[in-house]
């Protein structure tokens, strides 16, 4: 007991007040530290170890806030988890649309990329966990989803073709799964990525769309947004009724593979059976792409039109409440806001006593950024298309 309280000590005791640091990396720590105190939370103990930013902005809030702290929630407390996680990592945070309200709105019952029943906290590879889908931007709004621990851990800093690469090497046989990840799941996760990396216009037309964008994510180019809005189509009521507006909207010379494309995905639909609505009916349309009938005639189409064919199709197809509900087009500049592409999503170096790596006194798991499962059907969000508000 004696030991304990002696470790105490020697942790939370300062010889002298916190003082706000000049420094831009550590005052951002500060401020992490302050929202800890200002939602009454202690950091995480490998943080408190004296001259630790977060530990001055801790015991600084504290000073202030006493007792008059904010409500806490599962939100706040993975918001927080996020930034710090940011702030360890170098990467920019995008502090003003990412905020607990913005993250409750990323729940999700099931990971895009495992197909797993997400669960709340209970620290196993099925944890719902929030991360950045492109690693060529930072934590902010559009580039971030909810999936599994696992498929977090072994996307790392993976990049799409990365991804690609590791469900081409499974598929041919040269490897059993990599980090624990089969093909399938491999390949949902490079295409996810790849809707958020702007590709050329060839290139992204022939990436089939075996994961649709999770909650809030925001697609990047213009043919993928197309093959989403198409795909949607399917899983509304009534699809087959309105198969006539979609038509009017393509241009001229490219509606006879317009046409042979929605009757191979109908019938793809058709021949999924049982699933109406729901998770069921999206996985229906994901597995859909992976046909090799409606690939040729996807790329037909989508490769026949430009971007500019593509960007047009898709506003016109918004206007007139084709998209799902809740998307609307932002211009590139707006729909990458905060993303820091410029510094490849970094957000500056470390300081030198970080780089160092201090010892701390005690150590704790490591918790992950978790959210409770809900059931929706999620939708998306585009630079040129839909975002979710």
């Amino acid at each position: 007991m004696r030991r304990s309280n002696a470790l105490t000590a020697d942790l939370f005791d300062d010889t002298a007040p916190a003082v706000r640091p000049t420094d831009a990396f550590d005052a951002t720590g500060f401020e992490i530290g302050w929202d800890h105190a200002h939602y009454r939370l202690v950091p995480p103990v490998e943080h408190l170890h004296h001259g630790h930013p977060v530990r001055q902005g801790w015991q600084a809030g504290q000073a202030v806030f006493g007792a008059r702290t904010l409500r806490t929630t599962l939100h706040v407390r993975r918001w927080l988890q996020l930034r710090l996680t940011a702030w360890l990592g170098g990467r920019a945070f995008e502090g003003v649309q990412v905020t607990p309200q913005f993250l409750s709105q990323l729940d999700a019952a099931v990971c895009p990329i495992t197909r797993e029943r997400l669960t709340p906290g209970s620290l196993s590879a099925s944890d719902a966990a929030v991360d950045r889908v492109g690693r060529h931007a930072g934590y902010a709004a559009g580039n971030l989803a909810v999936m599994s621990a696992r498929a977090v851990q072994a996307k790392a800093d993976h990049g799409w073709d990365d991804a690609l690469a590791f469900a081409a090497q499974i598929e041919c046989g040269r490897r059993d799964a990599v980090d624990g990840l089969a093909a399938a799941p491999w390949r949902r996760l490079a295409v996810l990525m790849s809707l958020v990396t702007p590709l050329p216009h060839a290139q992204a037309a022939c990436l089939p769309l075996v994961v649709m964008p999770p909650n809030r994510l925001r697609v990047l180019n213009a043919v993928q947004a197309l093959q989403v809005l198409l795909t949607q189509h399917f899983m509304r009521p009534g699809a087959r009724a309105c198969i006539a507006e979609l038509v009017a909207a393509v241009p001229a010379a490219a509606r006879h593979e317009f046409n042979v494309l929605m009757l191979t995905l109908q019938a793809r639909r058709l021949a999924a059976g049982g699933p109406t609505q729901g998770l069921a009916l999206r996985h229906a349309m994901e597995d859909a792409w992976t046909h090799p009938m409606v690939n040729r005639r996807w790329q037909r189409l989508a490769l026949q039109l430009s971007e500019a064919d593509c960007e047009q199709i898709v506003r016109r197809l918004s206007r007139h409440g084709q998209a799902a509900a809740g998307w609307h087009w932002l211009p590139r500049a707006a729909a990458t806001d905060g993303w820091a592409l410029a510094s490849d999503g970094h957000a500056g170096s470390r300081p030198g006593w970080l780089r160092a790596k201090p010892p701390v006194k005690a150590t704790v798991a490591p918790t992950i950024a978790a959210w409770s499962p809900r059931t929706s059907t999620p939708s998306c969000s585009a630079p040129a298309l839909p975002v979710r508000r």
